[in-house]
């Protein structure tokens, strides 16, 4: 049985940017033992083909722990591996798209900038959004921080799980939690931690 979203605190993405694809299962294995609940391959340099095979068999190696695996930007991935669920966003497949290009009932996530991306992910049939970027990233160098004044005001908006993301670290994690989030995305900050393990669980017992 797969670990509900409702469920599901901490997000950690596999970024094919920051690893290379002989480590994911190495570093995948590290952050289930560390707490992470929902975990992401995203590889944008990378091709349909090497991200399917991928996507296999990391979906093969955590299928016991019930942790969901999502892949980014490419239902296509999804339609082939059997992946719990495809992230896409503002300039990709509409949710809609990417459920007929998937032909299986998934989990759908959209990445959302704005109070309004949010509430209209929410109206298109998300299954959770991204909310962000809460503080500057190199992962995403062309989208200004939003900051956190809306976080409080987006989980009362919109009634999906939420992920805030965006330059979230363990040093600024509690402001984030302080301004309302619940649920929190880390990319670098996890994949280049010391200990991959302890990080994330530091993370999680924040957001217990």
């Amino acid at each position: 049985m797969m670990r509900l979203l409702r469920d599901c605190r901490l997000y950690g993405i596999i970024d094919l940017g920051y690893v290379e694809a002989r480590d994911a299962a190495r570093i995948v294995e590290q952050m289930i033992e560390g707490g992470v609940d929902l975990i992401q391959l995203r590889g944008k340099s990378k091709s349909i083909g090497e991200l399917r095979d991928l996507a296999a068999d990391l979906h093969d190696f955590i299928t016991k722990s019930s942790t969901p695996l999502i892949v980014n930007d490419y239902p296509e991935v999804a339609r082939a591996a059997p992946v719990e669920g495809v992230h896409v966003g503002q300039d990709d497949d509409s949710i809609e798209i990417a459920r007929q290009k998937v032909g299986r009932e998934i989990l759908v996530g959209k990445s959302t900038h704005s109070l309004e991306q949010a509430r209209a992910a929410q109206g298109e049939g998300a299954d959770y959004i991204g909310f962000g970027p809460i503080f500057a990233t190199p992962t995403k160098p062309d989208y200004a921080p939003i900051g956190v004044e809306n976080i409080r005001r987006v989980h009362a908006e919109v009634n999906l799980p939420i992920f805030c993301i965006g330059g979230i670290n363990i040093d600024n994690l509690q402001s984030v939690i302080d301004a309302g989030a619940k649920r929190v995305v880390m990319v670098s900050a996890l994949l280049k931690a010391h200990n991959i393990v302890d990080y994330a669980r530091c993370a999680t017992d924040m957001l217990a």
